[in-house]
């Protein structure tokens, strides 16, 4: 599948929490980096994603907000 999303990251499932309607994905990326991704509890299972799964993580958003203290 060719997407015209460009930020495109390799990694690796680390861990699912399943919730009754949503589910967070932790991955690491390939560099040792982690991010963590909220998709519905349904998608997840039609993914088959689980821990070691290996997954493209796309990025694309109109907004990222940073703050500092």
């Amino acid at each position: 599948m060719r997407l015209s999303t460009r930020n495109q990251l390799d990694g690796t499932v680390i861990s699912v929490t399943r919730g009754e309607a949503m589910a967070v994905i932790r991955v690491r990326l390939n560099g040792g980096d982690e991010i963590t991704s909220s998709i519905t509890r349904d998608a997840a299972d039609d993914l088959g994603l689980g821990t070691g799964s290996p997954v493209k993580v796309l990025i694309k958003s109109t907004e990222v907000a940073l703050g500092v203290e």
